[in-house]
C-alpha cells in the first residue's frame, strides 16, 4: 500500500507511539486523524504536521467511552468518506499485584486497552468492508505473550487484543481488509509516568524509541502477517515460551520476584 492521500486514524495520538506514528504517516503524505483525550497536545501535534501539506482532523475522544468513539467515527467518515488504516494505539498500565489493585483499576485497563480497540473496530469495520479495503493495526506488547507479575491486568488486556485480532483475521479471509498486531518490547514513552511505576526503573537498556515502533507500524500496514514483534529477535523468546512453557514460566516468575524483592530492599 502506498500511503499518499490515505486516511489514517490513530488513537492515543497525543504522545509516544501515537505521535511518532502520526509523523511517519504524514511524511508519507497520508491524511491523519489524531484521536486522544488531551486536546492541547493534539493541537500541538497538528502544528508539527502542518509542514507536510496534508489534511488533519482532531478528535478529542476517550476510547473507553463507546458513545464518544461512535461520535468520533461519524466525524471521520463525514469529513473523509473513507478510512484506510486504523491504528489502535491508546493504552496504559497500572503496576501492582492483583491483591493490591482495586477492581476499578483492573477494569479501567481492560476498558481502554481492549474494549477501546473493539469500539473503534466496530465503528469502522463496516466501512472498510464496504470499500473492500483497509488495514487494522492493533498495538499490543510482548506482554500479549507473557503474563508478567505486577502487570497481570495489563497482560490480560493485551492477550485479549491478540486473541481478538487472530479471530478477526480468520473472519476477514476472502476480503481485502487486513488486521495486524504490532507487539513491541519496552518503549521509551510516558507510559511509565503513572505513579504506580514510581519505584521501578524507567527504561531498560534494550528499550525502543517510539520512532522505531512507528516505523514498524508502517511496515505492518503493508503486511499480511497477524503479528509483528519488535524487535524481531524477541520472536525467538515468544516461540520458546509457547513451546516450552513448563520450562520458561518458572524462570520468568523467579526472575521478576527476585527483581521486585531487590527493589523493595533498596527503598
Amino acid at each position: 500500500m502506498k500511503f499518499k492521500d490515505k486516511v489514517v486514524v490513530i488513537t492515543g495520538a497525543s504522545s509516544g507511539i501515537g505521535e511518532a506514528s502520526a509523523i511517519q504517516f504524514a511524511k508519507e503524505g497520508s491524511n491523519v486523524v489524531l484521536v486522544g483525550r488531551r486536546k492541547e497536545k493534539l493541537f500541538e501535534l497538528e502544528k508539527k504536521l502542518s509542514k507536510y501539506n496534508i489534511l488533519t482532523l482532531i478528535c478529542t475522544c476517550d476510547v473507553s467511552n463507546k458513545l464518544q468513539v461512535k461520535e468520533m467515527a461519524k466525524k471521520v467518515l463525514e469529513k473523509f468518506g473513507r478510512i484506510d488504516i486504523l491504528v489502535n494505539n491508546a493504552g496504559f498500565a497500572i503496576y501492582g499485584n492483583v491483591s493490591d489493585l482495586d477492581i476499578e483499576q483492573i477494569e479501567s485497563q481492560m476498558a481502554t486497552n481492549y474494549f477501546g480497540m473493539v469500539y473503534c473496530i466496530k465503528n469502522f469495520l463496516t466501512k472498510m468492508l464496504e470499500q473492500n479495503s483497509g488495514h487494522i493495526i492493533n498495538i499490543a506488547s510482548v506482554a500479549a505473550s507473557f503474563g508478567l507479575p505486577g502487570l497481570a491486568s495489563y497482560s490480560a488486556s493485551k492477550f485479549a487484543m491478540l486473541g481478538f485480532s487472530e479471530g478477526l483475521q480468520h473472519e476477514l479471509r476472502g476480503t481485502k481488509v487486513r488486521v495486524t498486531v504490532v507487539s513491541p518490547i519496552m518503549v521509551r514513552t510516558n507510559f511509565f509516568d503513572h505513579s504506580s511505576f514510581e519505584s521501578m526503573p524507567k527504561f531498560s537498556p534494550t528499550s525502543l524509541s517510539a520512532e522505531t515502533v512507528a516505523k514498524a507500524i508502517l511496515r505492518a500496514a503493508n503486511s499480511s502477517r497477524l503479528e509483528i514483534i519488535v524487535p524481531a529477535v524477541v520472536r525467538g523468546a515468544v516461540w520458546t515460551k509457547q513451546t516450552f512453557p513448563y520450562l520458561i514460566n518458572p524462570i520468568i516468575g523467579s526472575t521478576f520476584r527476585k527483581y521486585l524483592e531487590s527493589k523493595e530492599k533498596s527503598k
